[in-house]
Parts: C-alpha cells; structure tokens; sequence
C-alpha cells in the first residue's frame, strides 16, 4: 500500500495553486484515483450521435478505464451502458462498433439485453427459480452509467449516479461546441470516416495543459514548420501569390510571443478554457467558394458573419477533450496508465458545407496529428521528455506560475493575456475538486 492508496485527499493535496507534484504525472497509484473519482464525478465525452444514427448501432470506447458502449435504442434515444454482462462480466462486444439488431447477446452463456440494457431472456431460465435472482441487481441487465446528455449531437456522460448536473459543469463553456455545430448551414455535424490513433508513452494530462500552452509552438516546432516556412520563403513568389493550403494550415505555427499574447485565453469554472478570443491560427485561412452565401441563406448575414468570425483556437473541455470549432475537429486523450495515453483525432463535415471544408478539416488532421504528422512529433517527443525527466529526484514540483499574481479564484469567466498558464491551473483546480467530489469529508464540509 502506499501514500495515496485510498486517499483521493492526498492526490487532491499534489495541487498548490501555483505548482503539481511529480507524483501527479507518474504515480500508479494517482492514476487509479483518477479513473475512480475524476473520470466517475466529471461529465466526460463518450462519442457523437453520427457514430450510431440507426436503430441497434453500437460504438464502444471507454470513461477512464470503464468500457462502455454508446448505443442507439429502438427509441431513438441514445443510452451508454457499461460493456459487461452482469452474469459472469464478459465484454458484451469486442467491435469498435456495429449493429447489434433489437438486442445485445453475451458471447459466452446467450443471456440477451435490450438495447437499453434491460435483460431480455436467460437460456434455460428454469434453474434460477426459486434462486432469489429476480432480487439481484444481475437480474435488472446491463448496468447504465449514472446520466447521460446528448448536447447538439454530442454524447457525454457522468459515471457517477449523482452529481454536478450538466447545465453547472459545462456552464457558457457549451459556447464553444454551439460555434462548432453552428458553421454547418443545417445547425449539424457529421463524423468524417475514424479518427486518426496515435500513441503517447506519457502522462495524459500533459497533452491536455498543451492544448493551451502558447508559449511553445515557436519553439518546439522550429524544426518542422519552421523549416516549411523558411522553404517556402525560399521560393520568392509574388506577395500577392495565392498561399497553398498546406502553408496556410503550418505557417502559423512559427507565429511571434506577441501574435499569441494578443490572442488571449478565457477560463471556465470546472477546467474549461480557450485559447483564441481575439485571433488564432485559423483566421486567415482562404474563403471556400460559395460557404458564406450557404451561411447567410441559413442564418442571415449578421449572424452568420458572428458565426465566422469567432475563430477559437483550442476549446479544452475538462477532463480530456479538445475542440477546434473553426476546423470541426475534436482530440480526445485517452488515459491508458499514467505514462501512456492513446490520442484519437476526429474531423467533423458540417452538414450542407462545400467539401472543400471536409478536405482542409482532413488536411490539418494529417499534417498536425497523425502518427505520420509534420509537426505532431515535435510534441511528443517533448511529452516523453518530461515523461522520462520527472523521475529524476532532483526537484519533485512543476511550475505553472506564469502570469499569477495571487490567489486565484477559478468560479468566474475569466480573459487573459494569451501566454497565461491560467488554464492549467483552472484544470488542476477542477482536477482537485473531482477527485475529492464523492469523499465524506467533503460531503461533511458542504
């Protein structure tokens, strides 16, 4: 047993406002406490209805280290049950995903469920009468996670049986997905084909305070964009040359600390925040022919120009998710042990959008994330760095100070200069705050 086995307070206490302790990053067993009380307490991403649009399809994935499957009931509705049957435990589906028809049956002793997870039949049912089975919770099916919410076609769920609601977790944060959901001239997205997977042997909370970290890109990515910048400029074209694509997607990367300063980051209570309130990376991308004459033929031109102009750069939304509402992509960082995170990017088609849209969103994803990626590599190998670095014992805190003056309080919308490490103290924050949510000590304090 050691120091934090069984003792989410003690994890909770690794955050100190301006500093985390290593062990946040490397510890086994603050790992586990994790899985059991953040990833059980927050409201996470499960997947997005397009994945499961007919009756009987099925996705599975995982909450923290919990299978489930996000399925399609004969309602309509959508529900996330646990992937495991409540006879011997057995993985109910082992596919990513498929249609399973009007009901799930176990591979190994055919009990069957309804798509909502009620059980359906038991193969020679006459050897549990008389058993007392009908008073077991085995008897009541597929176990359901705690809640559910289907926001604008996006499925989320909270592991726990009560808690936050929605509504107070994600709060004005949602304005980030709406923006998303909103560039489509229908007011709906669509998965693009699966996501790109990619592998990080480090901590998954290290790519998480990335997605917010700008004070980076001009530095790690030097040998990546910057070498594509400096190759292009090499060519000497005409300053009125129409950019291609690529470059416009790479260049930005190599953008000055002052482009990203003047950026900004607002903070969300609960751990979200965005870069990108004034500008970002994605502003100057070329006009697709004939996109904002769909918008405006949806929206009218007032709004439709708010709608474009808003340009976010990264939306994280706590625990593991990162949103690009410009582009229509969404990462989520997926925690396999605390030194190893799988990563899966997913590109969205904004529905009645010129493909040209879908191509570029395609475009990005290749060129940033994929395991084949330009400029995905530069960061991790600096997540491995740390991963391997934090081990030595010759300091055991990580800074995230930048640009704190005091105390911090993280209840209140907040906009700052655009290099802040707010953010990542807003997550630790809410990180702390999930990880103790379902203790008696602070049941006894509320």
């Amino acid at each position: 047993m050691g120091k934090y086995s069984g003792n989410p307070a003690a994890a909770a206490a690794l955050f100190e406002g301006h500093q985390v302790h290593r062990d946040v990053y490397i510890d086994p067993e603050v790992f586990r406490l994790e899985m059991k009380h953040v990833f059980a307490n927050a409201w996470v991403f499960v997947g997005h209805a397009s994945q499961t649009p007919q009756k009987g399809d099925y996705f599975a994935t995982s909450i923290g280290d919990q299978p489930v499957i996000q399925v399609r009931h004969s309602t309509g509705d959508i529900h996330v049950l646990y992937n495991r049957c409540p006879h011997k435990g057995t993985k109910i589906v082992i596919d990513r995903q498929g249609n399973t028809g009007k009901f799930f049956r176990c591979p190994y002793h055919a009990w069957s469920f309804k798509t909502d997870g009620c059980l359906l039949a038991i193969p020679l049912k006459k050897g549990y009468a008389d058993t007392g089975l009908d008073q077991t919770e085995s008897a009541r099916g597929m176990k359901a996670v705690g809640a559910v919410r289907n926001y604008r076609g996006f499925i989320f769920a909270r592991l726990a049986d009560e808690g936050i609601s929605f509504e107070d977790f994600f709060g004005d944060s949602l304005s980030s997905l709406d923006n998303m959901v909103d560039r489509s001239p229908a007011g709906r997205l669509e998965v693009a084909g699966p996501p790109l997977r990619y592998m990080h042997h480090c901590n998954w909370k290290m790519l998480v305070e990335n997605q917010t970290d700008t004070c980076h890109p001009m530095v790690a990515h030097e040998s990546s964009a910057g070498t594509a910048v400096k190759l292009y400029e090499e060519l000497n074209l005409p300053e009125d040359a129409p950019k291609p694509p690529a470059m416009e997607i790479i260049a930005p990367f190599m953008s000055p600390y002052e482009f990203f300063e003047n950026m900004g980051i607002r903070t969300w209570p609960n751990g979200h925040g965005h870069t990108g309130v004034n500008h970002s990376i994605h502003s100057n991308y070329s006009r697709i022919p004939g996109y904002f004459e769909k918008m405006v033929e949806s929206y009218g031109e007032e709004k439709a120009k708010a709608i474009l102009d808003e340009n976010r750069h990264n939306t994280v939304y706590f625990p593991n998710i990162m949103i690009k509402g410009p582009i229509q992509q969404l990462r989520i960082f997926i925690p396999l042990a605390a030194n190893k995170t799988l990563v899966e990017s997913y590109i969205y088609r904004l529905v009645d959008a010129p493909d040209e849209l879908t191509a570029r969103t395609a475009m990005y994803n290749r060129m940033i994330n994929a395991p084949t990626s330009i400029v995905g590599h530069d960061d991790l190998e600096m997540y491995e760095r740390a991963q391997e670095g934090l081990e030595a014992d010759g300091l055991e805190w990580v800074n995230i100070q930048r640009l704190r003056t005091g105390e911090e309080d993280f209840s209140e919308e907040v906009v700052e200069n655009g290099t802040t490490e707010r953010q990542m103290r807003n997550q630790f924050d809410a990180w702390a705050r999930f990880m103790t949510w379902d203790t008696p000590a602070r049941e006894a304090a509320e």
